[in-house]
């Protein structure tokens, strides 16, 4: 497939486009319901960095538009404690590029990147489950819903697809 989109690791140099996404009450809505302010952001940005230090194919990603180069999201295959057999798969993206199928395109591009790591034996998705987009996206590529339930408070629902 080509995509219209290519990733980077966040670096610490990028909080910026980082906060540019979680400051979005629109991007928010169906992840925490709200803005991050900027202090909060810091300190997640901060374990968003931890995290992608320690292995170089996992982590969060910057998404661009090839042909642009602008940034238009973050994309997230990412584990928690070294556990290589599992990964976390999700995206966020600028409202402008919302409905055009980039979320899709990062879908496809983080499952081919996980498919690509031998070691891992399942991928993971956290969704509110009111958001019918992404339920979709991750329905049509073959994710099941594990369960309904809440999830620091919130309304969630995970779905897994066994690699």
């Amino acid at each position: 497939m080509k995509y219209r989109i290519y990733i980077e690791k966040f670096t610490s140099h990028d909080f910026e486009k980082y906060y540019s996404l979680v400051s979005d009450e629109g991007v928010m809505a169906m992840i925490t319901e709200r803005a991050i302010p900027i202090e909060e952001a810091k300190i997640y940005y901060d374990l968003l960095l931890k995290n992608n230090e320690q292995h170089k194919s996992f982590g969060n990603f910057k998404v661009f538009h090839y042909e642009t180069g602008d940034f238009i999201g973050l994309a997230k295959l990412a584990i928690e404690d070294n556990n290589l057999e599992e990964a976390e798969l999700g995206y966020m993206l600028l409202p402008e590029y919302c409905g055009k199928g980039y979320g899709s395109e990062i879908a496809k591009l983080m499952l081919e990147k996980a498919i690509n790591e031998k070691s891992l034996k399942k991928i993971v998705a956290i969704i509110d489950p009111n958001n019918k987009a992404s339920r979709k996206i991750l329905l049509n590529n073959e994710f099941v819903s594990e369960k309904v339930c809440e999830i620091d408070g919130l309304p969630g629902e995970i779905l897994s697809k066994k690699l």
